[in-house]
């Protein structure tokens, strides 16, 4: 039973109603995933997004956490039989982890702390005096508690001493807790200074050798390159307010009087404001600027993310695929249009073999022997090498040339999923043929690689890897199942990430695939090996069956809902198959005559918009691209060239972008507009092909900067 003040607060914090977030919790516990939910049960959620549903179950999360925790705090509380009303009352209206933990303080078990040591030489009923600001003479007080057989042996040891308890007590005190940590929320500066003996260094942290701003402004990629450098022992790094004015301000609240004892007690407040409460509440700031840092950044990685798995496709077509290289040649591969190998081999064009007539004729006939539609070649070493031969080739077919991007293609000819697949084939053979693939399918093909080596994102070994990880996995699941894979075709690795599957699942699709020669229907998904109604239930509609024997098992409808299709199709006299083909005929259909039940009228739309496309791809088809062929090398670029390029990376201070060059130049946020730019990402996209002008060079450093202000898109 999920209590009433979580739904209340996670209703209120999304600004939707408790049935929305009641039904799509329901739904979760009963282990429906997000794209199911998302996709098949608008009607239980109000037609929450698959990015509501994830912000939702986050909240979630923490509010369990935080149930959690109280109830752990007041069975303690409990146990050791100081839990009043009151405090009940204070620990059940906590409404932060931090509020919580501050109310559980002073009864938290403690190591042996200064305080402690000093009340154990019986000192507490002074620091009560000092306290309240009562005793005076204060030395005359102090005295009564010099005590050799306590280890007291001076007046000042039993000030001292006092004032530790006092220091304690402050630091425990809740409202002073809550002062400051506002305190430090709105007024803390970061300040960056270079360490002791790092100044002469070629540093790539020198614009923080000596840098201040306000903590809450700093961008989430300064906090990251701040941490990092501090880490490397480059930079120190302090995080505070004026000690100046929080000192005023706590005596201001805790000091009454202008005695000898409010004198001890503001010295206890200073020590507690630089030994206890500062230290404290600089750790809990930089945790919540890191974990701030860590959530944009993480945030821009999974949005470039989504982008690169959605790029525009070339489709089932014939491809060659080139990994080039000097040296060691480059390696081709013929590919055919399900990405299967047909043929392999290696040609040396280029230094220091020079073999180029050799290459361009075997090139061609590679090309008319499996009648190759496109050439992929990779963007690394040689990539720009390798496109100009190819170029200067005349084909007898018509056919096109794709630079594409190979990060990470090292990374999978390596991995155990490339060697299962081509155990007798060496890693350049692997790599070429991801290359090739990457053209087809960017989707089918990227999945089988940790995204943290596809080279984008920002800072990305900075942040929280755990966080960072179950983000990413979440960013595939969700573009895996937005497009759909084809039953009979998806490698273990892409179904791996479908619905309700998983790799154990996705193996033995795979097996039952081999052994049976392919799936006939969804329904005989039934027949794998462990995969229950459940797994169906969530999978069966993100799965596409292309020529069955059921034409509904080539779309997104789910197979609960081929009941009323059928009822559908036979309100017009026809078959299901035969209300796919007749658009017109379609259009008669009165969908508010169909509502029933749990069906309404999202998922009766979503119906007949599957019918109106079935089997097509979400994603765009690919639009070709080519760099300016008179750019082979940083120094044939000067100030104020336009030149074509294509974003490849995204981040929270600009975007890097690709124009031919081993080298990425980088356009600043302040270089995208003319406006003032909060988000990159507003303005740009992943594989975005535009004209950029070259503002500055920096040859020595191999830098670019580039601008898109002023220039005719």
């Amino acid at each position: 039973m999920i209590q009433s003040t979580i739904l209340s607060v996670l209703a209120k914090t999304l600004d939707i109603v408790e049935w929305q977030v009641e039904n799509t919790l329901e739904l979760h516990l009963q282990g429906a995933t997000v794209p199911f939910i998302a996709r098949y049960r608008k009607e239980r959620t109000g037609g929450l997004t698959d990015e509501q549903i994830i912000e939702l179950l986050k909240i979630f999360k923490q509010q369990s956490e935080l149930a959690e925790r109280r109830e752990s705090i007041i069975k303690r509380l409990e146990e050791q039989k100081v839990l009043t009303g009151e405090l009940l009352k204070k620990i059940q209206d906590a409404n932060t982890l931090a509020n919580l933990e501050d109310i559980y303080l002073p009864y938290r078990p403690k190591r042996k702390t200064r305080a402690i040591l000093a009340k154990e030489k019986g000192l507490e009923l002074l620091a009560k005096l000092l306290m309240s600001e009562n005793a005076s003479p204060v030395e005359s007080f102090a005295g009564r508690f010099v005590s050799v057989q306590n280890s007291v042996n001076t007046i000042d040891e039993a000030l001292s001493g006092a004032r530790d308890i006092i220091a304690e007590w402050i630091n425990e005190t809740e409202w002073v807790r809550n002062l400051l940590r506002k305190r430090f929320e709105r007024d803390a500066y970061i300040r960056s200074k270079v360490a002791k003996g790092k100044k002469e260094e070629d540093s790539k942290y020198k614009n923080w050798f000596d840098w201040e701003e306000k903590a809450y402004r700093a961008p989430s990629h300064r906090i990251l390159a701040l941490f990092r450098g501090e880490k490397e022992g480059i930079l120190k790094i302090k995080i505070i307010p004026s000690i100046d004015d929080i000192t005023q301000a706590l005596t201001e609240r805790l000091v009454r009087t202008y005695t000898e004892a409010s004198g001890q007690k503001t010295l206890a407040i200073k020590d507690a404001l630089k030994r206890l409460l500062f230290p404290a509440m600089e750790t809990e700031l930089r945790a919540q600027l890191k974990n701030r840092a860590d959530i944009e950044a993480i945030k821009v990685f999974s949005r470039n993310l989504e982008q690169l798995l959605l790029s525009p496709i070339l489709g089932q077509k014939n491809v060659l695929a080139i990994d080039p290289g000097f040296r060691t040649g480059c390696k081709v591969v013929c590919l055919d249009g399900y990405g299967n190998l047909l043929h392999n081999e290696t040609v040396y064009p280029h230094p220091p073999q020079h073999k180029i007539a050799m290459a361009i004729k075997k090139i061609k006939s590679l090309c008319e022997r499996y009648q190759i539609e496109a050439i992929a070649i990779g963007n690394g070493t040689a990539g720009r090498e390798t496109e100009s031969l190819i170029a200067n080739i005349r084909f007898k077919q018509s056919l096109v040339s794709v630079m594409v991007n190979e990060d990470g293609a090292s990374v999978y000819s390596a991995s155990a999923a490339a060697r299962d697949e081509f155990p007798e084939y060496d890693v350049t053979v692997r790599g070429a043929v991801s290359i090739g693939r990457r053209l087809q399918d960017p989707l089918a093909e990227l999945v089988k690689i940790d995204p943290k080596s596809l080279g984008i994102g920002q800072y990305q070994h900075d942040v929280e890897q755990k966080l960072l990880k179950e983000s990413l996995k979440t960013t595939v699941e969700l573009c895996v199942n937005k497009v759909g894979v084809d039953l009979n075709l998806a490698s273990k690795e892409l179904l791996t990430y479908i619905s309700g599957i998983g790799p154990s699942l996705s193996e033995k699709i795979v097996e039952y695939r081999k052994k049976n020669g392919g799936f006939r229907n969804r329904k005989e998904l039934k027949n794998v090996p462990g995969l229950g109604s459940k797994a169906f239930e969530q999978a069966a509609g993100f799965l596409r069956i292309m020529g069955g024997n059921n034409p509904l098992d080539a779309v997104a409808v789910h197979p609960e809902n081929y009941p009323l299709v059928k009822k559908m199709a036979a309100s017009l006299k026809l078959t299901p198959s035969e209300l796919i083909k007749k658009k017109q005929v379609r259009n008669l259909i009165r969908l508010d005559d169909f509502v029933a039940g749990d069906v309404g009228l999202p998922t009766l739309n979503d119906i007949i918009d599957e019918l109106e496309k079935p089997g097509r791809d979400p994603r765009k088809t690919l639009e070709y691209f080519s760099f300016d062929k008179n750019i082979r090398s940083i120094e044939d670029l000067h100030e104020g060239m336009i030149l074509p390029a294509v974003i490849t990376n995204i981040t929270d201070f600009g975007a890097f972008a690709n124009i031919g060059l081993h080298e990425k130049g980088l356009i600043h946020k302040s270089q995208i507009a003319k406006a003032f730019v909060q988000n990159p990402s507003d303005y740009l996209a992943l594989g975005q092909h535009l004209n950029i002008k070259v503002i500055s060079i920096d040859v020595q450093r191999k830098r670019l900067s580039l601008s898109l202000i002023g220039v005719q898109q």
